[in-house]
């Protein structure tokens, strides 16, 4: 083949000899290889019809280690001089590209050696290139071309217009592309090659003011994106000729585009540029361009700030704040000329709105003081204006402007974080002004602003806070809850108190200021259990949830979380007994602290100061605080003088205040890490297995069940664990069998199936199994149903990530997949009378599983769905329309499909009696809209005159949802 006169038989012999290659080329000895290159670099004179099985034979030669020395410039001068590569088809072009990465790979040195020659060949090869997947690689070798020092000699122009005339790109992949080339790919690539040497700048500049000029605005963002990158490798010399212009089209873009994104890429530009020229080197004789760069930005941009109405005030004031955040250098110099003109605007207009825009101006360039830390007195502009600066920002904090108090209190955060900026009799200001502002402000956001100021500054200034700011606090709250109010006033007196401990609560982020807060929290605890209010649970909750919020803030920091756990734990487990065993004697005292809205913030805060413990310190923990449950052990507790013993696990109807307080053991053994040991486990599983199958109160039995389930939950696998599970499974079966206390088993099965599923124990699919058979059961059926959500939803207090449970990934999707098809065929086999719940248990699996999964079994479940909306439960009416409304977005195709029927439902829905069912219904038929729009036509105006209708409803929220869903259609 390789001899005969015919080109396509030529060219099918070299084809397979290069095939051959392809497979075998890392086999060849190097004079095997010298004869083959030397064949090969004959053949490319051959008819143009042969070229392409050559390039391939060269390709593969071109892998050789063993090549000799010279060849690789061989090859290449050989392609440079007889091939056409624009002509060629693209695989082969791109064949020829491949050819010189792999040299430039391997044989760096040899090419240099061609000088500028290779860089020449290189563009006549890339030069009129169209294909993206060769782009790619072409700019690849340019960008290695540069930084790795090829030479370049008279064809940096060259090489410049071979890659800027694809500049900006602009390219739209074919829907159906194979080959996942993105425009951003080619976008990025392109500019890594124009901004890798600062030989391109004389040609690039120009071109990148031209495109800024574009109307288009993909080719504003191309241009100046690149002129950021650009900024990184130029110095002044690049730039000098160019500023003037460049800075006239930023300014310009500024101030009049309508595009945040093209604002804020203008910004960015104008950084980098301010921080190209603070970081040139310098020669003696060269001008310093920053300085005159700087002051025409000033001279443009500083008058507009007299104007706080004006539209271009912000845009002046962002531009010179970009300026200023590029270095030291260039924040000095902008707001030595800035920062006094602010102050004097500041005090020149009298009206809140003015002096807010100012003082958010100001606060922009303090953040930026924040970038640079601690400076010098005679460098900083700053710190020469201390008491002026302070001055504003504290008679922002007296303003009636709640909007103004709001940039105030931002602006006092910033300043406390400059070191050295505040003088002690500023901070004792501050802490009055956050006192003020967050005690007895009427409006809320002042109020929790002035909190969270008290927050972020408290870790500073943690000597200032606790001994200024704590004390006052806790005068107030004492003076608040002593003193003799009003009936009228007693809402102020509430609010009052609550806000009092929200302050004690949000100060607290600094270990010795949370040594102070504790007790005080506590001891006015102690003071409402005691007190005549006692009985009113509302006074409790806050004090719990100001102690919450402490918890979570000290769950960082080891010693701040030790030092609260062995205080609040030990001294709430003291008051709820005392109050238990009050309840026991004398009914009406502390009764409010086994209220269950208390409890259950009293768990929330146990919970909390447990889950960040060290295991050492858990396992101290846990062996007093299980033996008090257990065995009555009290001596580990504050004030431990009790008047009788402490029993939660024996009988006696006198005993169940104490079995209510298995809520805080729930909250502390279900906290605990995995790894802590807890004593007498076993005996604990079963007293809490036997309290869930035979107490009367709804509470403690679920509690009991909750608590013994997250124990299951982290029990190592074994024969232990198989035993319990066993005990459990034979009382579950006793309890649902028959008699009066089938619901407490059923809450046990939920919650233990809930455990095992989490885990993937083999014993779920059992324990699920029996959850299906319930439902068709018509006393627990609806209770069965509605604990499908129980199994899918997150569990706020146990079984849940935070607490250390075991959660496998993925296994809601497991769950669906084994037992949404029992479901199924549950529902198509059941009676009339509790089909309902098999719906009602679909629909709250469906609502918890992932959208994507849910979008690829949708065909299947539709009509289910479907079904389910003609439910009269309005559980199930609700669950299933959460369900379909993004399942209208996300699989238009699919639910176009039965358009009519979802049209039929939702309008009927739209006037059900349950208000949150209306609502539903109304954002599903907006969600219709998403559909597409022939779909939609014929139905246009039946629904626009039914939609009608809850114009009128009597709930603002339903009008509100109509509104939109009727004027989208």
């Amino acid at each position: 083949c390789l001899e005969n006169t015919d080109p396509r038989t030529r060219g099918r012999g070299i084809q397979l000899l290069s095939q051959v290659l392809l497979q075998c080329y890392s086999l060849l000895q190097e004079k095997e290889v010298l004869h083959l290159v030397l064949f090969y670099e004959n053949r490319l004179q051959d008819h143009h019809l042969v070229i392409p099985s050559v390039l391939q034979g060269l390709r593969a030669l071109s892998m050789c280690e063993v090549l000799s020395p010279g060849l690789a410039v061989s090859v290449l001068k050989a392609i440079f001089q007889e091939v056409h590569v624009q002509s060629l088809l693209q695989l082969d072009r791109h064949t020829v590209y491949s050819i010189i990465t792999n040299f430039m790979g391997t044989r760096e040195e040899e090419l240099k050696g061609l000088g500028a020659d290779f860089t020449f060949g290189f563009i006549q090869v890339m030069d009129g290139e169209k294909d993206p997947r060769n782009l790619l690689v072409a700019f690849q070798i340019v960008r290695d071309l540069i930084a790795k020092n090829y030479a370049l000699g008279p064809f940096v122009e060259e090489l410049f217009e071979v890659t800027s005339c694809y500049f900006p790109i602009d390219f739209t992949p074919p829907p159906s592309d194979p080959h996942g080339i993105q425009r951003e790919d080619l976008i990025l690539s392109l500019r890594a090659v124009l901004a890798s040497t600062p030989q391109f700048a004389e040609f690039l500049l120009p071109l990148l003011i031209e495109k800024m000029d574009s109307d288009l605005q993909s080719a504003k963002l191309d241009s100046l994106q690149t002129l950021t990158a650009c900024c990184a490798i130029y110095g002044q010399k690049e730039l000098q000729e160019f500023l003037p212009s460049l800075w006239s089209s930023l300014r310009r873009e500024v101030f009049q585009t309508a595009s945040e994104k093209v604002e804020a890429e203008c910004l960015a530009a104008l950084h980098a540029l301010s921080a190209c020229l603070s970081c040139s080197v310098l020669s003696s004789d060269t001008e310093d361009l920053l300085d005159s760069f700087l002051s025409t930005i000033l001279q443009d941009c500083r008058h507009h700030l007299c104007e706080p109405d004006m539209k271009l005030v912000w845009p002046s004031a962002k531009l010179l704040q970009a300026a200023a955040g590029a270095s030291l250098r260039t924040y000095h110099h902008v707001t030595s000329s800035v920062l006094p003109l602010l102050l004097e605007q500041y005090t020149k207009h009298p009206q809140s709105s003015q002096r807010r825009t100012i003082l958010e101006m100001l606060l922009g360039f303090l953040e930026l003081q924040q970038k640079w830390g601690y400076m010098e007195e005679d460098e900083s502009a700053l710190l020469s204006l201390r008491a002026p600066v302070c001055s504003v920002v504290f008679s922002a904090l007296t303003d009636p402007s709640v909007q103004l108090q709001l940039v105030g209190l931002r602006a006092l955060t910033v300043l406390g974080s400059l070191q050295g900026f505040l003088s002690p009799s500023d901070l004792e200001l501050v802490v009055d002004h956050l006192i003020r502002l967050a005690l007895h402000e009427e409006d809320s956001q002042s109020s929790e602003a002035a909190m969270e100021a008290a927050g972020s500054l408290a870790p500073i200034y943690p000597k200032v806070f606790s001994g200024r700011m704590v004390p006052r606090l806790e005068e107030e709250l004492q003076c608040v809850s002593s003193s003799e109010w009003e009936e009228e006033s007693s809402r102020d007196h509430c609010s009052l108190r609550q806000r009092c401990l929200q302050a004690l609560a949000a100060v607290s982020t600094h270990t010795s200021i949370v040594r102070e807060t504790i007790p005080v929290l506590l001891q006015h605890l102690r003071k409402v259990q005691k007190g005549s209010e006692a009985r009113n649970a509302q006074d409790m909750v806050p004090v719990c949830q100001s102690l919450y919020r402490v918890a979570l803030q000290c769950q960082q920091d080891a010693e701040s979380c030790w030092y609260y756990h062995q205080t609040v734990v030990p001294c709430l487990l003291a008051m709820a007994v005392q109050a238990a065993m009050q309840e026991s004697t004398y009914p009406p005292l502390g009764k409010a602290l086994l209220e269950e809205e208390v409890l259950a913030a009293m768990v929330s805060v146990i919970s909390a100061a447990t889950t960040h413990l060290s295991p050492e310190l858990a396992a101290q923990s846990v062996s007093h605080v299980v033996p008090l449950f257990l065995d009555g052990e009290v001596s580990f507790l504050p004030q431990n003088s009790f008047p009788c013993s402490f029993q939660p696990f024996e009988d006696g109807e006198c005993l169940e205040a104490q079995r209510r307080l298995v809520a805080l053991l729930m909250a502390f053994v279900c906290s605990l890490p995995r790894n802590v040991a807890i004593p007498q486990q076993e005996r604990l599983l079963r007293e809490l297995l036997a309290l869930s199958c035979s107490c009367n109160c709804p509470f403690t039995a679920t509690t009991a069940a909750k608590c013994f389930a997250g124990l299951v939950n982290k029990h190592p696998a074994g024969q232990q664990l198989d035993e319990i599970l066993q005990l459990a499974v034979n009382r579950m079966e006793l309890g649902l069998a028959e008699g009066p206390r089938r619901t407490q088993a059923l809450t046990l099965l939920l919650w233990v199936t809930k455990a095992l599923v989490l885990r993937y124990h083999p014993l779920s699919s059992c324990l699920t199994d029996k959850l299906l058979g319930l439902l068709g059961d018509t006393e627990l059926g609806p209770a069965t149903a509605d604990g499908f959500s129980l199994l899918m939803a997150e569990s706020p207090d146990v079984l849940h990530k935070d607490c250390h449970a075991d959660v496998r990934i993925m296994f809601r999707q497991r769950f669906f997949t084994d037992n949404v098809p029992k479901l199924v065929q549950g529902f198509h086999g059941a009676g009339p009378d509790v089909k309902a719940n098999y719906l009602k248990g679909l629909s709250h699996v469906l609502n918890h599983l992932p959208k994507p999964v849910l979008v690829t079994e949708l065909p299947t479940l539709l009509s289910l769905l479907l079904e389910a909306l003609s439910c009269s439960d309005r559980v199930v009416q609700l669950s299933t329309l959460s369900c379909l409304q993004p399942l209208l977005l996300e699989a238009p195709q699919i639910m176009s499909l039965h358009v009519d029927t979802l049209v039929t439902k939702f309008l009927s829905l739209t006037s059900s009696p349950t208000m949150a069912v209306r609502i539903a219904a109304l954002r599903c038929a907006h969600a219709l809209t998403s559909l597409p729009t022939t779909v939609l036509l014929p139905y246009k105006a039946r629904v626009i005159r039914a939609l009608a209708k809850p114009l009128d409803d009597k709930k603002r929220l339903v009008r509100k949802e109509a509104v939109a869903a009727r004027g989208e259609w």
